[in-house]
């Protein structure tokens, strides 16, 4: 639901195919914004012999647009090597890994990051540690310690870690694709069974973590009040991208790989690619670049979802089923941002131009008891502005979809009363999450998970 297997080449690349996007205010560090992007979706804790890495053959970038175009105006690139200490045994390690420098860690992954604004270059970091996997008490005893380590302070002050996380997004999968069905109502569903508590699919999963800590001012173009919500300037897009060299060529145990950087994975929102595109067009969205979406925008306008929700529950959104306007709200949540004068107190707009991104306005505070419904609940720090960790996406839009946003832009229209109720009953799991940097919790350990 979020981009976990959402087109069906990028599915075969787990490596490339960006599972989760987040940007948000950092709730323990306010002058500064943490952005995420996760890759390799539904990685199983237990790994081994060949345990899950970030691919060395791909270049992975944060994306900030700054000015309303849609375009790239600050990139945050980040290259991984991998090591071989010993290239004559199978092992991963010879014994318990203590530290980032242990001797019998065999295969250890570095990288670099690099930002580039307006094509002037700079290296912020090199040789950076990635933690290993989390095999289990007898390898990597004390793990939060090794992750930990491995967050790493850039030379302009950030932060970053990359790394092996458990996965913090939540959702019934098997159920949502079993013919839309959603368990807490799946009595009132066409085919009707007993409603039952939903099923978080990756509450087994691990992912791999590229976390980036920076300051606001390192994101927009300056010259503006960072306290003014109402300001433009206050607001930015963010998106991540997985790209590999345009050839490839197989010789011996060895890749040669040449040509420019040619885009395979991108993600702003969620849902977008996943449920919105036709499947058909679902690889060649992946190879866009946010500021072509016009070409996409039909879909959002007129969401597949919202008609298939009438036919599955018969007489349940009567009110969405009747409703044959374009959906302005869609719109405006997941392509353009919300104007001033919609949400009291609130505005995320970067423009008119049509692009799926993350839009985060950096003069709203974190909540201090964030309700994890976001804007829809009433927490204007939450998701669609940008996206928190622990944000409950799917429930909120499902919500959109089933017509609660359509008054925003049309305040004619009144909901289904159900449509204010629909949820996949799904929560975050114990230790899914942190307080602070990197946010994701520890990642599963393949000795301890069934």
């Amino acid at each position: 639901m979020s981009s976990h297997r959402e087109a069906p080449s990028i599915s075969k690349d787990p490596v490339a195919d960006n599972t989760d996007t987040y940007a948000f205010v950092s709730p323990d560090k306010p002058s500064t914004v943490t952005m995420i992007m996760n890759y390799i979706p539904g990685e199983a804790p237990a790994g081994g012999p060949n345990f899950y890495e970030f691919g060395t053959d791909v270049l992975y970038e944060f994306v900030i647009d700054n000015d309303g175009n849609a375009d790239a105006d600050v990139k945050y690139q980040f290259r991984f090597h991998t090591d071989v200490k010993n290239p004559n045994t199978f092992l991963y390690n010879f014994g318990q890994i203590t530290s980032l420098t242990s001797a019998v860690w065999n295969r250890v992954q570095t990288y670099s990051v690099t930002r580039v604004t307006h094509g002037h270059t700079e290296v912020l970091g090199t040789d950076l540690l990635c933690p290993p996997v989390n095999i289990g008490p007898r390898s990597t005893p004390n793990y939060a310690a090794l992750a930990s380590a491995a967050v790493h302070t850039l030379k302009d002050g950030s932060k970053v870690f990359a790394g092996q996380r458990k996965d913090g997004f939540f959702v019934d999968l098997g159920s949502i694709f079993d013919l839309a069905d959603l368990r807490p109502f799946e009595n009132l569903h066409l085919i009707p069974t007993p409603a039952t508590a939903g099923h978080d699919a990756l509450a087994s999963a691990n992912v791999h973590t590229i976390a980036l800590q920076v300051p606001k001012t390192k994101l927009t173009k300056g010259g503006y009040d960072p306290t003014v919500v109402t300001d433009s300037r206050s607001t930015v897009g963010i998106y991540a991208r997985a790209s590999r060299r345009r050839a490839r060529i197989l010789h011996g145990s060895k890749d040669i790989e040449s040509g420019p950087w040619i885009q395979v994975s991108r993600l702003g929102n969620p849902l977008i690619n996943e449920v919105i595109t036709p499947m058909s067009r679902k690889d060649y969205w992946n190879s866009r670049r946010p500021s072509g979406d016009q070409e996409f925008v039909k879909e959002v306008l007129h969401p597949e979802l919202a008609g298939l929700l009438n036919v599955l529950y018969p007489g349940v959104f009567p009110k969405i089923a009747a409703y044959e306007k374009p959906r302005a709200d869609l719109q405006a949540i997941l392509m353009t941002g919300i104007p001033g004068g919609i949400v009291p107190g609130f505005q995320n707009l970067t423009g008119p131009v049509i692009a799926d991104m993350l839009r985060l306005n950096l003069a709203i505070p974190p909540a201090s008891s964030p309700n994890n419904l976001g804007v829809v609940g009433g927490d204007l720090a939450g998701f669609p502005n940008g996206r928190r960790v622990a944000d409950d996406v799917v429930t909120i839009e499902l919500r959109a979809i089933a017509g609660v946003t359509i008054p925003l832009v049309d305040p004619s229209f009144s909901p289904d009363g159900a449509a204010a109720l629909v949820q996949d009953g799904t929560a975050p799991g114990s230790g899914a999450f942190l307080d602070h940097f990197p946010y994701l919790g520890t990642p599963l350990s393949g000795f301890s998970t069934p």
